[in-house]
């Protein structure tokens, strides 16, 4: 028996245990997060005896006489400041790290109530925060210190919703002290565990799979293949993936999953899931896209492995490369990078024999879970019912299934309520990537420093699945150009099928790609014409009126001039600074229907506002109540945000492309407007029971399109970026100037901004998924994630042009766009430092990667 103290509290177990299994399992104390089950992120970060602790790291018999506090044994003092601080510096995002931050915070302050920001970052140094960019982290706790040392009262006022305040997100205090639930918050009576076995081989016919021993191991409720799936095919647009791996099949890479095994002892699992024996005719597989291209060895028998091909095609860039003065032809590379959201993947599902399945998720869309879980199942769409819980962190990461049909098919299947949730191993074998991308691109200019065209070709490592690889090849076409104004260009783009991890949506969507090789062309270019890289850059910059490089008429909110004239005073102060222009559209267009809604409905005197566009830490339910106080002028305590509902909240599409706040914002001011509207000589509970219904489309033109200047994106959002290195080659400074249009949210948007600029120093500098012939190498303390004492100074301003959009009061996405000029900038300083052109991601021989 092991005896130990909990929040002052005493309990004991019979059985020697990690303690994180002990405290959300046995004490269903489930603030404590777990973000990785390795000692590498300190989401499960508690105190033991004063000291802050991973709670995955040690068993109980290590902890016997310790005294152990979690984020519930928290004073109410402690809870009031710290909910107050963390919320009211903005330092909330998708919240999953949030209460391990806490914990640091807290282990920091009880000795220390006057620290410096370097102490502060010293301390949460084993906390990883991968939405934040860590700068509101550290300004909360340096705010809660101040509360705790001058006995400051804690007054809670979140009236002010205007829009451009910094409003109080409506989920930061429960994110904060651990009471936000997240799927794998939930336990459910009865409650099941399922877990697929994945393929041993990254491409293999499977010859047999035998679960006798599983079967017959009374602690197996069941084991599901193939044959038991009514459509086993699933996919964002092309059903290529399959649900199970049938005998005679091909594995496709090592994350396919061949059967699921199902029981009520979690802690059988493992075990269970090993007595399945499967037989394998091991087949050579195909790992890099020039071997792919040659078709020699297909990944999915019978079908080419070209996945996608683009051409986009404007003017005559050949001609106008010919008459050039000035050109230059490159290379460029970018790997895979894991998204590491802090949330491994999580679903539940149960069954009722009446209503059907319902499904708890956090994903990035339930009504796409809900299509596809429909269709693989063979149910009418009302036999199934998507909930979406907390996300925690997305970045695109999240859009696939990855865990939800599992759930869904095995609760089918048995009929009991099934967890599925995959271990930080799983996740990084498993869920799509950023696409490595190989950019070959020759760029030409006049004499006077004028872009002339631009030939691209763009080859993209798909993986194993289409996935949304399709898209993802299109954004790094259309944008490839970069924000500046001429037209001749002709750009290809393929992507191909490999026996690697599949790869998908990831925040910069082909984007982040295409704009390091086009910007570090720029740079390369201005070395050969001797012309000041601001300069260049600023001469070619769009401007409203202009004609884009696909042919769309730039809009009156085209603000990349303005973003370069709010940066050239620090490009004056340091000039040897680098610096980088980027793009981003708002919305999916290229003619693909796009609509954002919404309902806000009377409910006792209250009003649900009701989307099931997803909050993933981009804070859209803040956005979205804003819009609503904003043009309603109630106050914020007249609101409730629902969350993702498929029976609740109407399909405003996927949280991608950076489109909600311009669609799902605009379809809910538009129910605003009809709210007020009745409230005009009304009160609110004159209209109990009614519905306001808002709707957003905005149609535009096909990828194809023969138009001289189609419509392409509802809106571009638009930044500029200039990264400063210290005397030993470290990143020191990062100013960050973004056009997103009307700001929403005041810290919201800064929290964006500072976290996409971390995200892409790590593209730039440190971070590298490694996999192997197939075999992914990578952990998740091994990805080059950076942490807190790795920050440098980042700098955020926000600009906007003359004119506003036409959606959500002139808003604009910015959550893609501040992480894709980040790594062209790093690269461009240390090109100005030392005169190597690199051409390839991360950065090598910098003080990062030698």
């Amino acid at each position: 028996m092991f005896l130990l103290s909990v929040n002052s509290k005493e309990y004991c177990s019979n059985e020697d245990k990690k303690l994180l299994t002990f405290l959300r399992d046995d004490l269903h104390l489930t603030g404590t997060k777990d973000g990785c089950s390795e000692g590498a992120c300190g989401a499960c970060t508690i105190i033991v005896d004063g000291k802050a602790t991973r709670a995955c790291v040690f068993t109980l018999s290590k902890l016997q006489g310790k005294k152990i506090t979690t984020i519930e044994g928290l004073t109410q003092r402690e809870r009031e400041v710290y909910s107050y601080c963390f919320g009211k510096c903005g330092a909330v995002q998708c919240g999953y790290c949030i209460p391990g931050m806490v914990m640091s915070a807290k282990a920091l302050l009880d000795v220390n109530l006057n620290p410096t920001r370097e102490d502060v970052k010293k301390a949460i140094r084993g906390n990883i925060c991968r939405c934040t960019g860590y700068v509101k982290i550290e300004n909360a706790i340096l705010l809660a210190a101040d509360y705790f040392r001058n006995n400051r009262e804690v007054v809670f006022d979140n009236s002010d919703g205007s829009l451009g305040s910094s409003f109080m997100r409506v989920d930061a205090i429960a994110k904060t002290l651990g009471e936000g639930i997240y799927v794998d918050d939930i336990t459910l009576k009865d409650m099941c565990y399922a877990k697929a076995v994945r393929a041993k081989y990254p491409r293999a016919r499977v010859k047999k799979i035998d679960a006798s021993k599983a079967l017959n191991d009374p602690r197996c409720i069941a084991v599901i293949t193939a044959d038991d799936v009514p459509y086993n095919r699933h996919g964002h647009l092309k059903k290529d993936w399959p649900v199970l791996i049938k005998e005679g099949e091909l594995t496709h890479y090592i994350g396919d999953a061949i059967c699921l095994v199902v029981t009520d002892q979690k802690n059988a699992l493992e075990e269970l899931c090993s007595l399945v024996e499967v037989e394998y005719d091991i087949l050579p597989g195909v790992y890099d896209v020039h071997e792919a291209i040659k078709d020699e060895i297909l990944v999915h028998e019978g079908e080419s492995n070209l996945m996608r091909k683009e051409h986009i095609i404007r003017g005559n860039a050949h001609e106008a490369l010919e008459r050039s003065k000035y050109k230059v032809h490159e290379t460029f590379t970018t790997p895979h990078t894991e998204h590491a959201f802090m949330e491994m993947e999580a679903a539940i599902a149960c069954w009722d024999d009446k209503e059907g399945i319902t499904l708890f998720t956090g994903s990035q869309s339930v009504y796409d879970e809900l299509h596809e879980i429909t269709k693989i199942l063979n149910l009418p769409e009302d036999k199934v019912h998507c909930i979406s819980q907390l996300v925690g962190g997305g970045f695109g990461g999240k859009e696939d299934m990855s865990v939800q049909h599992h759930a869904a098919l095995a609760t089918y299947i048995t009929h009991r309520p099934v967890k599925v949730k995959l271990t930080r191993k799983e996740s990084l074998e498993i869920h799509p990537k950023r696409h490595p991308m190989e950019m070959e691109l020759t760029l030409g200019c006049d004499e006077n420093g004028y872009l002339t065209g631009l030939e691209c070709t763009i080859l993209a490592d798909t993986g194993a699945y289409a996935s949304l690889g399709g898209p993802v090849l299109q954004r790094a076409c259309t944008h490839a150009a970069g924000p500046y104004n001429y037209q001749n260009i002709d750009i290809t783009g393929i992507a191909l099928y490999t026996n690697n991890v599949p790869s998908g949506a990831f925040r910069g969507f082909g984007v982040t790609q295409s704009c390091f090789a086009i910007e570090s062309a720029i740079n390369k270019l201005c070395k050969l014409i001797n012309m000041d890289p601001f300069e260049f850059r600023m001469q070619n910059a769009l401007k409203p009126g202009d004609t884009m490089p696909n042919g769309q008429i730039a809009s009156e909110d085209t603000g990349i001039i303005e973003c370069l004239e709010k940066i050239k005073p620090y490009y004056d102060m340091y000039p040897t600074a680098g610096i980088a222009c980027a793009l981003k559209n708002s919305g999916v267009g290229v003619g693909v229907p796009d609509t954002g809604r919404c309902i806000l409905s009377i409910e006792n005197n209250i009003v649900h506002i009701r989307t099931s566009a997803a909050c993933m830490g981009q804070g859209l339910a803040t956005v979205v109540l804003q819009i609503c106080i904003e043009t309603t002028k109630l106050p914020a305590s007249q609101f409730i945000v629902e969350a993702p509902d498929t029976r609740r909240t109407p399909n405003s599409g996927t949280s991608t492309a950076s489109r909600q706040t311009a669609f799902t914002g605009e379809a809910t001011r538009r129910a605003a407007e009809k709210l007020k509207a009745a409230l005009e000589g009304s009160k609110l509970e004159d209209l109990e029971g009614q519905e306001f219904y808002g709707e957003f489309c905005y149609e535009t033109d096909p990828i194809t399109s023969t138009k001289p200047h189609p419509i392409s994106h509802l809106a571009y959002s638009y930044s500029a970026q200039l990264v400063v290195l210290d005397d030993s080659g470290k990143v020191e400074r990062v100013i960050a100037v973004c056009d997103a249009g009307k700001v929403i949210n005041q810290l919201s948007i800064e929290g964006q901004i500072e976290g996409g600029v971390v995200m892409g120093l790590g593209y730039a500098l440190t971070e590298n998924f490694i996999s192997e012939q197939g075999y992914v190498k990578s952990k998740y303390g091994t990805l080059g994630l950076l942490r807190a004492t790795d920050i440098p100074e980042i700098e955020v301003e926000l600009v906007h042009a003359k004119g506003y959009g036409m959606a959500a009061y002139g808003a604009k996405g910015v959550g893609e766009l501040c992480t894709i000029p980040t790594a062209p900038a790093v690269a461009h300083a240390y090109y100005k430092r030392d005169g190597i052109f690199r051409t390839a991601l991360p950065l090598e021989k910098t003080a990062y990667r030698k």
